[in-house]
């Protein structure tokens, strides 16, 4: 504790940023060797600014002490630069934070397959059905989802990682006890209880514009990819994607349609030469080869229910409850099997009620429409709900994806839905 307390004063001493701190830790070997250096030779630092060592000045513990005592109330722990816990991959970046805060599970970030999923924040349904995907995907063949964890890509991507039975670090542009936006706050209690939230700023640091830019090193210094699933020619994806590039970190981007604003930045970036990502497994198989040990071989598999419905979908097979007599080569009705598929199917429209009487708004009427247009082991076309519902198209595509990402809808491809089991 005694040592940890220099590093917090290092890294919450105003004036000093993560640069100005590396080279005096490069010199004087650690934070309290900082603290303790006569100023004469803290000026022999190379390219410190007369401002930053004015800053040094400053010898005030109280603060430092104040962070650690509020850490420790808060269940966060204090990485240094230092420690053996400090991913090498961040720490091998031309600005590293000295300091991290991490609540939950910090993985050991150099041995996994991590890929950074960001994009914008006014993303389209396109883009938060494709960046849920990606990180359902992504973690269910065994890679690590690394985001920003703000509204739109950031939170889609974490959801989706989530549902695959992932692991997902949450890289914060403020303090780890200031939810942002405040309607994640149950998404920071998943992801510290499965993964991390990670952040350099202190307790209690509120949410300010220049801290994102910032952060955005770490999420791109903490892996060994990023995709890039929607992002406008001003976005702080861009700002990610230009650091990973710095970096040596790979960039994939998602291709959208040319008039489409929120996809101008990732399609610049296809056209300067990032890799394209037109599925998940663009990225997986990328990396398999790097990572046999943490990367599932094969596809995702599709759940059960998904099965059924496919092969309803190509072949127009209806589920039968006949089976057949191999011995007298004659059909026979199984009632053992038809009482058990009707107690199912009276179980699914069950939690299909209690689900209906949760939501409200537009994702209450197409979960209302797909509902009652949808029959055992079939599967409903998005534009025969829009034909139902009595609300803009552009809102119900938008409704149906939220399904999508909370659980309640499953999509098939096509354009076609099914209720979830």
């Amino acid at each position: 504790m005694s040592t940890l307390k220099y590093y917090v004063w290092l890294s919450a001493l105003p004036g000093i940023g993560a640069s100005a701190a590396g080279k005096l830790l490069r010199r004087f070997g650690s934070a309290e060797g900082v603290f303790f250096a006569d100023p004469e030779e803290q000026k022999k630092t190379p390219e410190l600014t007369q401002s930053e060592l004015a800053a040094l000045s400053n010898k005030d513990l109280a603060r430092p002490s104040r962070i650690l005592a509020r850490c420790a109330e808060l269940g966060q722990r204090v990485v240094t630069i230092q420690d053996a816990e400090y991913p090498e991959r961040l720490r091998n970046i031309y600005d590293p934070p000295i300091v991290l805060y991490v609540k939950g599970r910090f993985p050991a970030i150099d041995e996994e397959a991590a890929i950074a999923v960001v994009g914008t924040r006014t993303c389209t349904p396109y883009g938060l059905k494709t960046a849920e995907n990606c990180g359902y995907v992504l973690a269910r063949r065994g890679l690590l989802v690394v985001t920003g964890l703000a509204k739109g890509v950031d939170t889609a991507a974490a959801l989706g990682a989530l549902r695959g039975g992932g692991a997902v670090i949450g890289v914060l542009g403020c303090g780890i006890d200031v939810v942002y936006p405040r309607s994640n706050a149950e998404l920071y209690e998943d992801v510290a209880n499965v993964g991390a939230l990670v952040s350099e700023y202190p307790p209690g640091t509120e949410v300010a514009g220049h801290h994102f830019p910032v952060r955005n090193r770490i999420i791109s210094g903490m892996s060994v990819g990023v995709a890039v699933i929607e992002a406008p020619l001003r976005s702080g994806a861009l700002i990610t994607a230009s650091r990973a590039l710095e970096q040596g970190r790979d960039v994939f981007a998602v291709p959208g349609n040319v008039d489409a604003s929120a996809s101008a930045g990732a399609n610049k970036l296809l056209r300067d030469g990032a890799i394209p990502m037109l599925a998940p497994e663009d990225i997986v198989n990328e990396y398999a080869g790097l990572f046999p040990l943490k990367i599932n071989g094969g596809s995702v598999k599709i759940s059960p229910l998904d099965k059924k419905l496919e092969k309803r979908l190509i072949t127009g097979q209806k589920p039968t409850e006949k089976g057949l007599d191999s011995a007298a080569g004659n059909e026979y009705i199984d009632t053992d099997a038809a009482a058990k598929e009707q107690a199912a199917q009276e179980a699914v429209e069950k939690a299909a009620q209690k689900t209906e009487d949760s939501l409200t708004g537009a994702e209450k009427t197409v979960f209302s429409a797909l509902r009652s247009l949808s029959r055992p082991g079939e599967a409903v076309h998005i534009d025969d709900i829009i034909a139902t519902v009595d609300i803009p198209a552009a809102e119900a595509l938008g409704a149906m994806t939220m399904l999508e990402i909370d659980g309640n809808a499953v999509s098939l491809g096509s354009g076609f839905y099914a209720l979830s089991k």
